[in-house]
């Protein structure tokens, strides 16, 4: 039995055959490779068989994962809603540097192999998820509200407000918005709040990841403007070299006033 090219992995080498299961195979060439493998009396080609069937089996669970994750969203197309948005914001904690919301209104039919709460993926994952996801996104929008804002609002409330605005900011309006924990104030659309939403929908788990590499890199620039506090690595969080940094070059245009101990040593 040979596959429908006349190629036939049971005269390959096994070392060969290895090398070639090293890359992705579509769907189709992966199950015609076990119909073949399975009739190889090779002790080897065995165990390609086993490699095969727990990749096909990781695949499954994923989109087993991944239908969870947009279950909420599917139940709203369901209703009759036609667009929802994911909304969350990123840098509520940091003494220093922009707080940043991002709303992302998917299609019916994404592609997002991986998606999950930006807290959970590195920093590799996070960039090529945040590619796919503006690929495909209907609509997207990131609001940006800089640390005086910050001061001036408090802190929750600029988190409410920034992603009040990135909501107001989409193209396409939503028809309802899924939020991470939060109630946004000020919008004309239904909202549902999720506590632990990013890791629990879909649509704030895209949000999470674009609003998370957008100020990520936001932090980089501002690392550049202002070298020596080291904000391209602790994206401004309250770290021991982020407070040292501080004590030594006192505070930054990007530092938050209102949080301490940014706040103390204004005060000296």
């Amino acid at each position: 039995m040979k596959g429908a090219d006349g190629w036939d992995p049971r005269r390959r080498p096994l070392g060969e055959l290895r090398a070639q299961l090293a890359a992705p195979l579509s769907p189709s060439v992966e199950g015609r490779w076990l119909r073949l493998l399975r009739e190889d009396a090779r002790r080897g080609a065995r165990d390609l068989v086993a490699q095969l069937e727990r990749r096909r089996a990781d695949r499954r669970a994923e989109a087993r994962r991944l239908a969870r994750l947009f279950a909420h969203r599917q139940a709203l197309f369901a209703s009759g809603i036609r667009h929802v948005a994911g909304v969350d914001e990123v840098g509520v904690g940091p003494m220093a540097g922009p707080l940043v919301a991002a709303a992302v209104v998917l299609p019916a039919r994404v592609r997002l192999p991986g998606l999950n709460d930006s807290k959970r993926l590195r920093a590799e994952q996070r960039e090529v998820l945040d590619a796919a996801i503006r690929a495909q996104a209907v609509a997207l929008c990131i609001a940006e509200l800089e640390p005086a804002e910050v001061d001036r609002l408090n802190v929750f409330r600029a988190g409410l407000e920034a992603m009040r605005r990135a909501v107001a900011g989409l193209g396409t309006p939503p028809d309802h918005v899924m939020v991470d924990a939060r109630t946004i104030p000020a919008i004309d659309v239904p909202q549902t709040s999720l506590v632990g939403g990013d890791a629990r929908d879909g649509s704030i788990a895209a949000a999470s990841i674009v609003a998370k590499v957008y100020r990520d890199a936001r932090m980089r620039e501002l690392d550049a403007r202002h070298p020596g506090y080291g904000f391209a690595r602790h994206k401004g969080y309250c770290t021991r070299e982020h407070l040292r940094a501080l004590e030594r070059l006192g505070p930054s245009p990007v530092h938050r006033a209102s949080f301490s101990p940014v706040a103390q040593l204004s005060l000296l």
